[in-house]
Order: C-alpha cells, then structure tokens, then sequence
C-alpha cells in the first residue's frame, strides 16, 4: 500500500517507520532539520524496550503537493496547523484514498456523518472558517484516537515512550470493508487498533484528561503523578471533567470509563510531562484550543456551564500569549542553576555594574 505521512514528528514518524518495516510505500512530510536528517540517514525509531528500527527507504519530497496520490493518507499535524496544510492533501488522494487525521481534541469532522441534531455542524475552534471541512470529502475520512506517546529526541529520530493503541471507526459508526483493511493494516504493523462503532466516545475519552491534566501541568510544571496526588490540583482537574462530562452527556457521549479510574490511570503513568507542557517548556504553541477551547465551543452550543475549564483556559491562554509576545519557553529550573547563571553574568559585566543595572 502506499501511505503519506503528512506530519513525520513523533506520532507520524513512529507510524512511518513501523508501515515501512512492514513493507508499505511510504512517504514522509517534513521539514527543516528533521526532514534533513531523514533524507541523510533514514527516519530512526527508539522503542519502549531499547530496541531500535530505522527506515532508510523513505519518500521524502520537498512539498506535499509534489508527492503524489496514495491510498492512505495519515495527516499528524497539530490541530492548529491542519488548516495551513487543507489546501494541499487534496493532491495526495484519488478516487479511494482514505485520509486519518490523528489530531488530539475535538476534531475539525466531529458533526459530519453524524446523523445527530448537530449534522454538518462547523467546530469553529479546529476550523475557523470553514476551510477544512469545504476541502477534505467527510467521507474520505476514517475517525482514529491516537494512545501511544513518543517525542521528537532529536532531528530524524523518534523516541516511542508507551503504548500502541489507535482505535479506528467510520464518522457514521458502521462497519466497513475498509475499516476492517485498515485494522488489519495497523495490526500487521504491530499496533493494537480495535475497530468502534462510537468513536466519538472515545475522542471525549481521552479528550477527558487532556483538557484538564494538560492545561493544569503547564500552569504548574506538574508531571500527571504529581497533579493527580495533590489534592487542590486533583480536586480542580476532577472539576473540570465533570463540566466536560456534561457536555459530553447532552451530545449523546457514553462514558464507559468512571471519572476515578480515568484519574487513576493518568496518575499510573508516573512522572510524565504532558504534551502541553512540554511544548511550554520549549517555546512551542501548545494545542490549548484543541483541548480546551473546544470544549468550551461545544459547551456554548449545548447551553452548558463551564466555569472550572473557562477560568484554566483564560489562564493557560494568556501563558502562551506571554510566550509569544515576548518570545520565550518557560521552563522549571533548580535555584542552584539560577545562581549559576546569575554568577556567569556577573563575571562578564563592567567593574560595578550589577545585574539589575544591565
């Protein structure tokens, strides 16, 4: 099969590598160091078990539009950089490609092929202008929840941190013979990709504590473990998803986890930085609309009070705001590192001029 990644960082990359060792086409999109890295020496996956696998045989075209048409499209951008890439993937389908995109949050497709109240419904937060959903055929797409963690360790090389599980199902909730292809697909590849009839469901599922643990970490430079045993900061993330919950409830969502055993799972992962955080750490735009902001969109439409998620939206907002206007990562630093810096300054500045007066 040939298969495009339009978005080769952790996700994206850990999916090239595993489809191309299984014997696809595969090509990749990238850019800059990463995509220069791929092209010098291959795309490199460091497994959970220390083991390592390397595609060496990629596709790596300048454009998507210079890649051509494939039968499987996995998009693996951010939710916030899907609408600067709609223009192109019409380039990359023919008549029966399938494209899945693999973003966190409540989706640009949420209400299309959803035969609820809610039909056609534009989720201005993924698609401000309706761009996306004017370009990509809805039934093109195949609904996807993206479990495992990985991250970017350094240009051309993906580092899998845990999990394999993507579940799969079409936007209308019926079973296909696509569908079934496309989890056998991701099975021979290794990967666990049970087939749902709600997946919506199990968008909110994960969506659950992704708009609370998320947003609370990069507040607070939390890790899950550390969030979840402290009390105020557990209290006010189990807040938040009862608010989401509700929402939840009133568009026809199935909860088929307790909110404490979803709490308890988070808190099981350990000393895990979220993704919010550490793209705080790293100067990067974090997904807060995706997350968060969606949620309160949705809330508005059904009607729904969301104090807890509006008060951390507002303050995880203006964060990333700071960090943009004044160009900065905000990152936790030990007082003995501090110190550090401050004595390496002052070694360098005119004889009588403190730090301050620089």
């Amino acid at each position: 099969m040939k298969i495009c990644v339009v978005g080769a960082g952790s996700i994206g990359g850990y999916l090239a590598v595993l489809f191309a060792e299984a014997g696809h086409e595969v090509t990749v999109c990238a850019r800059g160091a990463h995509l220069a890295a791929i092209r010098s020496r291959g795309l490199e996956l460091l497994l959970e078990d220390g083991s390592r696998k390397i595609a060496c045989n990629l596709r790596t075209p300048d454009t998507i539009r210079d890649a051509g048409p494939h039968d499987l499209v996995i998009l693996a951008v951010k939710a916030h950089q899907v609408e600067a890439v709609a223009d192109e993937l019409p380039a990359l389908f023919h008549d029966d490609t399938v494209l899945i995109p693999m973003q966190n949050g409540i989706p640009w497709w949420y209400f299309q092929r959803h035969g609820g109240p809610y039909e056609g419904q534009i989720v201005r937060t993924a698609d401000p202008a309706g761009k996306i959903a004017a370009t990509i055929d809805p039934a093109r797409i195949i609904g996807c929840v993206v479990y495992p963690a990985a991250t970017i360790a350094a240009p051309g090389i993906i580092r899998h941190i845990e999990g394999n599980r993507f579940p799969l199902g079409e936007l209308d909730g019926t079973e296909t013979a696509r569908i079934r292809m496309l989890s056998d697909l991701f099975i021979a590849a290794g990967l666990k990709a049970p087939i749902l009839t709600g997946i919506r469901n199990e968008i909110w599922l994960k969506l659950w504590g992704n708009l609370s643990f998320n947003p609370i970490s990069a507040l607070t430079h939390s890790t899950l473990v550390d969030l979840c045993r402290f009390p105020l900061s557990r209290n006010l993330a189990e807040a938040m998803m009862l608010e989401a919950q509700t929402v939840g409830h009133k568009l026809g969502v199935e909860f088929r986890v307790p909110l404490d055993k979803r709490i308890a799972g988070a808190e099981k992962v350990g000393k895990h930085k979220t993704s919010m955080l550490q793209d705080v750490e790293a100067g990067r735009d974090p997904e807060i609309d995706a997350l968060v902001g969606s949620v309160i969109e949705l809330a508005a439409l059904t009607q729904t009070p969301v104090p807890q998620i509006s008060a951390v939206y507002a303050l995880v907002k203006l964060l990333s705001h700071t960090m943009s206007q004044e160009q900065v990562c905000v990152r936790a630093s030990p007082p003995s590192l501090f110190e550090a810096m401050k004595r390496t300054v002052e070694t360098h500045l005119p004889a009588g001029m403190t730090p301050a007066a620089a």
